[in-house]
């Protein structure tokens, strides 16, 4: 790719994001950040009860923030985090790749959630069964864990 081509796609993202949401702007009372480690089932249940959560609060409540745009300081993301009434972390396991993320990122949480810590969950790393008896993703993932931690979630945007 040519370099004028380079910068010209440069400014049209950056027309973009100017473009979609500007400081001051009405945006989604709270924010998740959430893992979506899909390396071990508690990543996946954590994506996957963020996103129950959206569906059950809906957007104008709640959305999932981008922790790649948040780190890398894309005023939307940053923004919209800075608006939000609620910056909550979504983990699947102690070393809260999220948590650590939105606070490098400058951002005071509201709670941090911990699957393996506060809902009791087990990691299972995927990897461990190649070669063996490898199952499909979502055999790794319960549905009641994926409910628990929705549940938790909601509770925690719901308080006041």
């Amino acid at each position: 790719m040519s370099f004028f081509r380079e910068k010209g796609r440069k400014e049209k993202i950056e027309m973009a994001e100017e473009k979609h949401w500007e400081e001051g702007m009405k945006t989604h009372e709270n924010v998740i950040f959430s893992c979506y480690g899909g390396m071990s089932n508690t990543g996946i249940t954590s994506a996957l009860a963020c996103l129950e959560a959206v569906k059950e609060l809906g957007l104008e409540k709640v959305v999932i923030g981008c922790l790649a745009g948040l780190q890398h300081g894309v005023k939307p993301v940053v923004g919209k985090t800075k608006a939000a009434k609620k910056v909550i972390t979504v983990d699947g396991c102690p070393f809260e790749c999220s948590r650590k993320t939105a606070e490098q990122s400058g951002f005071k949480l509201t709670r941090s959630i911990v699957l393996t810590r506060d809902i009791g969950m087990k990691k299972k790393a995927l990897h461990e069964d190649i070669g063996e008896n490898i199952k499909g993703v979502m055999e790794y993932v319960s549905d009641e864990e994926v409910q628990r931690a929705k549940e938790l979630i909601v509770k925690t945007i719901r308080e006041e």
